[in-house]
């Protein structure tokens, strides 16, 4: 005879955690899902809806000045996030494979990056190009795609530093120490062995890195430059004139951009075979 199991009821208390969580996700996405719906409002105002459309859409194709705008963003975002990359990988190698009091100090200073304020970067960073480019004649720092590229690695770097030492951390050096027993040169060790193991926190490092850059405002908003407005500044200056629809269009475009960036870093790191802790670990430079 077979028993059927019937499950325990589940508490009050395990109840009322479950509706806590959902009103605080709602909480957290009502303001992005509201966004995404009124992006296709063919309204003139983002805040009055007219009706379902693609206006918003449309307007992307037909404005310059919003092209011009995501164009910048995007370039300005790549350039970063390759600084980002290359500096924050070669940080995270030495500080996984040379271990040492030094690495406190230095993650410590990485720390220190990652919660200064923005403003605080903006109004340190713009003296610091400008003395560069007009007072030391460095005429590369008064181009606006390198200011901004610039002021968007500063945070990104840290993260990438902490991403890829946290992927090496827990990795044994056996196949470094192997690969010079084997008379490799260090940089064949680096780039055969070392760099390989770091690749998939490289690769989602950048990803990350990317997208960091993509929602920068503070900064940008202090080191641009007139011709090179990146699109977070030009929703900020289009607010004093009223949100339109085609602002919340490319908000959208770029949610889409940014959760596809995440969903390969997941599967980057899937396929190197780390499980869902892993993952989370890695990510979160832990």
């Amino acid at each position: 005879m077979t028993l059927e199991r019937r499950s325990a009821p589940r508490s009050w208390s395990d109840i009322a955690l479950t509706v806590w969580g959902v009103l605080v996700l709602l909480f957290l996405f009502a303001p992005i899902i509201v966004i995404v719906i009124y992006s296709f409002n063919s309204g003139r105002l983002l805040v009055a809806w007219d009706g379902f459309g693609f206006d918003g859409f449309r307007a992307i194709v037909e404005k310059p000045a919003i092209q011009n705008a995501v164009r910048v963003s995007i370039v300005t975002a790549l350039i970063s996030a390759v600084i980002a990359t290359v500096l924050g990988t070669l940080a995270g190698i030495a500080m996984a494979r040379h271990p040492g009091r030094w690495v406190w100090w230095f993650l410590g200073l990485l720390l220190l990056v990652s919660v200064t304020p923005e403003i605080v970067d903006a109004v340190a960073l713009l003296p610091f190009l400008v003395f560069l480019g007009q007072d030391l004649g460095l005429a590369l720092f008064n181009d606006g795609i390198v200011r901004l590229s610039i002021g968007s690695s500063l945070f990104a770097t840290a993260v990438v530093s902490y991403i890829v030492r946290a992927r090496l951390v827990g990795q044994e050096a056996n196949l470094e120490e192997a690969s010079g027993d084997l008379y490799a040169t260090p940089l064949t060790t680096f780039r055969r062995i070392t760099l390989a193991l770091a690749m998939p926190a490289v690769l989602a490092g950048f990803l990350l890195a990317f997208t960091l850059s993509l929602d920068n405002t503070i900064i940008a908003a202090f080191v641009q430059v007139s011709g090179t407005t990146p699109w977070p500044v030009y929703v900020l200056s289009a607010v004093r004139s009223g949100l339109r629809p085609e602002i919340a269009a490319v908000s959208t475009i770029m949610l889409l951009l940014t959760l596809v960036a995440l969903a390969l870093v997941a599967l980057v790191l899937r396929r190197a075979g780390d499980s869902a802790s892993q993952i989370a670990r890695t990510m979160t430079g832990g």
